[in-house]
């Protein structure tokens, strides 16, 4: 039976099926790194990677190898996570997935504090779609996931802010305007129910599709195409926080004239939130936004 360090030999050409890569972030030779695999395979009494000028492939049998090696790394890492909590003081991996548009306007300030507060904590943090982040968690990839809209989720569930959203631009000053402008309205790709709120508010204004539109991958895009006075989009107030140019935000209200907001949340198993850096990640965030009412 292989080592738990040759599980991670293994893990990395997985990840890597290339040699040259894998004996990088291993650091050894690539000569060393190829004797140890062929250790390995006559160990598991099969070959595991098909080698050429290309790189790896896996064998069928390294496929089930491989997500064996995978689960059983997956578990020393929880039993590692156990044993921290167990311990005084924060310490430990938080496992985070993010929805971006949270990871790049809101996050990093309260990170910053968690960093400084509890240094021998370590973070792992991905973004993505909302769609992204469930699977991750379902998948017990990640410890918490935030997200935008709201979650079919039946784990821990907390509420962290919601934002109103904008109709913003350079030229437009009230929402009727769009119908005699001749700019696009620019729009970005999403997952969530964020595009669907916007084109029923749409329509319930203006009762016809927008004259031009141009759509981007990136709500960033987006707003930087907006600030620049290509066209007029439609925005949260998350991503308008920090803006210093000269742009008109009109809020956005529905039909019974309250402003149309979007949620965050907090989302996890019961069991993740046991964990004491997770434990002080949710109390800091309580804490930040807590203070940032205050302001």
């Amino acid at each position: 039976m292989s080592s738990l360090s040759e599980f991670q030999l293994l893990s990395v050409l997985a990840q890597e099926m290339n040699m040259r890569k894998a004996s990088e972030r291993l650091f050894v030779s690539q000569p060393a790194l190829s004797q140890r695999l062929q250790t390995i395979e006559k160990d598991w009494g099969t070959k595991l990677f098909i080698r050429s000028q290309k790189g790896l492939a896996l064998t069928p049998a390294g496929e089930h190898v491989i997500q064996f090696v995978n689960d059983v790394l997956t578990k020393q890492e929880k039993v590692r996570e156990t044993i921290h909590s167990l311990q005084s003081g924060v310490s430990g991996t938080l496992k985070i997935a993010v929805a971006s548009i949270v990871g790049q306007n809101w996050l990093p300030q309260v990170l910053k504090k968690f960093i400084d507060r509890y240094p021998q904590a370590r973070i792992s943090l991905v973004t993505g779609w909302s769609s992204e982040i469930l699977k991750s968690l379902y998948d017990d990839q990640v410890h918490v996931g935030i997200i935008r809209g709201t979650p079919d989720w039946k784990g821990v569930k907390v509420h962290l802010f919601n934002d109103p959203l904008y109709l913003v631009d350079r030229e437009i000053t009230s929402p009727e305007q769009v119908l005699h402008t001749d700019r696009p309205f620019i729009q970005f790709k999403s997952d969530s129910n964020y595009y669907q709120e916007i084109q029923d508010w749409w329509m319930r204004n203006f009762k016809t599709s927008p004259k031009r539109t141009v759509v981007v991958d990136q709500i960033e895009t987006c707003k930087q195409m907006a600030f620049n006075g290509i066209g007029y989009a439609i925005l949260p107030a998350i991503t308008l926080t920090k803006t210093d140019r000269e742009i008109f935000k009109i809020p956005l209200v529905d039909e019974n004239n309250h402003p149309l907001k979007r949620d965050t949340w907090l989302l996890g198993y019961d069991s993740a939130f046991q964990l004491k850096q997770v434990k002080a990640f949710v109390e800091l965030i309580k804490e930040y936004i807590a203070e940032s009412s205050e302001e």
